[in-house]
Parts: C-alpha cells; structure tokens; sequence
C-alpha cells in the first residue's frame, strides 16, 4: 500500500536551523505533489506562522496547527476545527504559572499575549516571526468568551520539569501537556494533540491509517508518529522520540524530511519499513 498523506511537523524537521526549507526538501515534497500525494504541516504554531512555508511549498490541503486545536485551509483561512482551553480554566491555569514566577504566553487564533516583554519574547518572535502584544493576561482571557488556543511556558528545561508534574496533577484530565522544545512546555485543550488531527485528516480524504506517513522530532509530534502508518523520526529527534518510530532519518540539517520522502513515498522500501516489529527502527 502506497504512502497517500505526509503530515511533517515544522521547526527542526522541515525548517533547518536558520528556519529556512533546504531545496532539496521543496523538491522531494512537489514531486510527491505531482504524484497526488497530499502533503500537509502539522506544527504548534499559529497559523499565521505557518501559512509562508505551506504557500512555498504549494500545499492546498489543511494545515494543523496549534498541536491540533485548529486545523485551518491555508489559501481561504477557513477554520475546519478549532479547540479551546476554556476562558475560566486558562485563568486558573495562568494564575498558577505567574505565582511560580514562569513566562507565560496565550494564543487567540492569530495574536500572542504576554504579561511583560522580555528577551524571551524577543527569542520567541525571531523563531515564529510574529508580534508579541503586551497585556494584563488574566483581563484579557476574561474578555474572550471561548478561550484560548494555546498556553506557553519559556524557562529552562530543568524549571519545566519541576513544574510540570503539579500542572498535571491539577490540570492534565483538562489540557495537554507537551513540549515542542526542551525549553518550552505547552497546553492546549485536553482532547486534542497532533495525531487526532491528523487522523481526523486522513479520514476527511479516506485515506486509510497505513497510507500516512508522519515525520517529527519532538515530544509534541509522538501521537502522530505513532498513529501513522509509517512514524518518521528525525535524525536530530531525542532518543525518546526515536525508540517510538518506525524509522529514523537524517537530521534537519541533513535534508531527513527529503530522506524520508525520497526513500518511502518516491522510492520502493516502504515494504521494508512495515516488516519492523515495533519499537525498532530502521535507516
């Protein structure tokens, strides 16, 4: 069975470390394009982040963004699915974190909120290429009467780490805790995460579990790399995220998207990667 949807997470799997897309990478994706294979992002960042790789990379299906809370047309801007963390329990939830003295950012569809700007901010607007607004976050959650997308954690991995088991303890039968980098810890609404959306995607173009193919390097991407048919894991993936795939690619500077794609959609060893018993990987 042939390889029919590629989801790829985006920062240190397609983008390289300067956040630029390698032209060998943009030539495997259009030659799968042109073989019908339908190829899409899935990432933790706003849409508006996303849109400028889709557009360059030509793709005209339904990107996932927010881990999964939104899944949006990239040409229209149509909004398929969107999933918010409640207004009152982001309140609690950023009542907590500002007790603990952590950064904190939210995200309402296309705007990013935080108490005070800092260098951390100033970081995060280089990676995304977004406008950071200044706001009292509990006033500004309390005027939206959905929620919000998205609530981020910056410090060091270490801080994240003593702070997560109690945010889970006390939150995590309502929100998803993940981390898209060692240093930033991510909530998004309980139900969701990056592998039902890309199921939810599959089914929407009936295209069978098998016939995907998921590629990530993050804690953020696991769901979807062990929903998929075949689970790519990047070269420069933690080893956590590797011992889930079914195989491991080069790194984000090596062009192991094009790999991937080049060697399991293009080329004829997916049948190889199917033999793998669980948990193992191949290269």
């Amino acid at each position: 069975m042939a390889i029919r949807l590629v989801a790829m997470d985006l920062d240190d799997t397609l983008l390289r470390d300067d956040w630029t897309i390698s032209p060998r990478v943009v030539k495997a994706i259009q030659k799968a394009q042109e073989q019908k294979v339908k190829v899409t992002i899935a990432t933790g960042r706003m849409p508006i982040s996303t849109r400028p790789y889709a557009l360059q990379l030509g793709i005209d299906v339904p990107v996932i963004t927010y881990h999964g809370a939104m899944v949006q047309q990239v040409i229209s801007g149509e909004i398929l699915f969107r999933r918010v963390i409640p207004s009152a329990l982001a309140k609690k939830i950023i009542g907590d974190v500002l007790e603990r003295g952590m950064y904190a950012q939210i995200y309402l569809k296309n705007r990013v909120i935080t108490s005070k700007l800092t260098e951390l901010s100033e970081q995060y607007a280089r990676i995304s290429k977004v406008s950071i607004e200044e706001a009292d976050l509990q006033e500004t959650i309390s005027q939206e009467p959905e929620g919000v997308e998205k609530i981020l954690l910056m410090a060091e991995e270490a801080g994240l780490d003593q702070l997560t088991p109690f945010l889970d303890q006390r939150y995590g039968d309502k929100v998803h805790l993940t981390k898209s980098k060692p240093y930033f810890l991510e909530m998004t609404e309980s139900t969701v995460n990056k592998g039902v959306a890309l199921a939810a995607l599959a089914e929407r173009f009936n295209i069978a579990q098998e016939e995907v193919m998921a590629i990530g390097d993050s804690f953020n991407d696991l769901e979807m790399i062990k929903y998929a048919g075949v689970g790519v894991a990047m070269g420069n993936a933690r080893k956590e995220i590797q011992e889930q795939a079914n195989i491991v690619t080069a790194t984000n500077q090596e062009d192991g998207v094009a790999e991937a794609i080049e060697r399991y959609v293009l080329g004829s060893a997916l049948d190889l990667v199917r033999r793998v018993p669980e948990g193992m990987t191949s290269s």
